[in-house]
């Protein structure tokens, strides 16, 4: 199955990933993002002894403050796009991180089952705000399965707050969302709807201090 993503047919050259032009590609704001992440899920209980999986984790933006502050072994990354994955583990090779083993997986199909491991925390970091909802849905599906009893998963997601809005939205100076066209918007009640039937529950966290106005849920097991 071909999952749409933003970033699923993103090509980058070996040039292109030494000269460090794939942080430009996956949006920017490579440091600001990347720190957010990893100081928003370490305050929210994540530590080193935690396995961690990273859904949609791109070029490791996020990844490499996780990697470097989990024990060995213990991040697991998965990503459509062969590029970024490849781009990411240059960032580990500059960093370093290659000896902290992370697992890494470039699959579309969210078959987090895979890694053959039960996860304590999981995110997903602009990953929703690229997808249709039977996406979304067939994530949080796959995710119940492999978080662990009592696990979370934070996921962020540009938001409505009109469930029948038809126009776009102006999320920051750079971002307009739609409700049927990349990049997505969604009414916070969707998530309800979309866990009915698994062992999950949804919670409303809200602003996060994201620079472009990604909001955040947290789903536990």
């Amino acid at each position: 199955m071909d999952i749409k993503n933003h970033y699923k047919d993103l090509i980058l050259t070996e040039s292109q990933i030494i000269n460090n032009q794939h942080r430009d590609a996956v949006g920017g704001l490579w440091e600001e993002i990347g720190k957010l992440q990893f100081e928003f899920l370490v305050k929210n209980g994540l530590k080193p002894e935690h396995s961690l999986l990273d859904v949609g984790c791109g070029a490791l933006r996020g990844g490499i403050h996780f990697i470097n502050y989990l024990y060995t072994k213990n991040y697991y990354g998965i990503d459509i796009n062969p590029f970024l994955m490849d781009a990411g583990i240059k960032e580990l090779e500059k960093a370093s991180l290659l000896e902290k083993k992370p697992y890494l997986l470039v699959n579309g199909d969210f078959q987090f089952d895979l890694f053959n491991q039960k996860f304590d925390f999981a995110l997903a970091q602009s990953l929703f705000t690229h997808l249709p909802l039977n996406h979304i849905h067939r994530c949080l599906i796959n995710i119940s399965k492999v978080l662990k009893e009592g696990g979370k998963f934070y996921a962020t997601f540009f938001e409505t707050e009109n469930k029948f809005a038809l126009d776009g939205i102006i999320q920051s100076n750079e971002i307009v969302t739609y409700l049927d066209s990349d990049p997505y918007h969604y009414h916070f009640s969707v998530f309800t709807y979309l866990i009915e039937g698994l062992p999950l529950t949804v919670q409303y966290i809200g602003d996060w201090k994201h620079p472009r106005n990604q909001k955040m849920v947290c789903f536990s097991k």
